[in-house]
C-alpha cells in the first residue's frame, strides 16, 4: 500500500469515527431530552390542580377570644388545642388565631402529614 492509499484509508476511518461519535452524541441528547420531558410531564400530573393554599383573614374586632362567634364559618377544633379552628364545613383547612388575624392553611401544611390525620374532626 503506497503512502497516498494509506492516507486516504486513514481519512476514511477518521470520517467514519466522526460520524459514529456524532450519532452517539445525538442519541444521548435524544435520550436526555426524552427523560427530562417525561420527568416534567409526570411531575406536572403528580401535583393536584386544585391544591389548597394558605391565606389570611383579618378580624374586625382584633380579638381571638370572641371566635367563632365573630366568624360564622369557623368551628373550634378541640378545647385542648387553643386558638385553632376548622375553616368551612370540611376538615381540610385549619385556622390559627394570631392577634388580629387568622392564618388558614391545609391541615397537612399546618401540622404535617404524620400528625394531621389524628386531629379530631367534627363535620357539622
Amino acid at each position: 500500500m503506497d503512502l497516498y492509499s494509506s492516507f486516504i484509508h486513514n481519512c476514511q476511518k477518521l470520517e467514519a469515527a466522526k460520524i459514529s461519535l456524532r450519532q452517539k452524541a445525538k442519541m444521548k441528547f435524544i435520550v436526555l431530552a426524552v427523560t427530562v420531558g417525561l420527568a416534567l410531564l409526570l411531575g406536572v400530573h403528580a401535583m393536584p390542580a386544585n391544591r389548597l393554599s394558605c391565606y389570611r383573614k383579618t378580624l374586625k374586632d382584633r380579638n381571638c377570644h370572641n371566635l367563632p362567634e365573630g366568624v360564622t364559618d369557623l368551628t373550634k377544633i378541640d378545647v385542648n388545642v387553643q386558638d385553632h379552628f376548622w375553616d368551612g364545613k370540611g376538615c381540610e383547612m385549619i385556622c390559627y388565631c394570631n392577634f388580629s388575624e387568622l392564618l388558614c392553611c391545609p391541615k397537612d401544611i399546618f401540622f404535617g402529614p404524620k400528625i394531621s390525620f389524628v386531629i379530631p374532626c367534627n363535620n357539622r
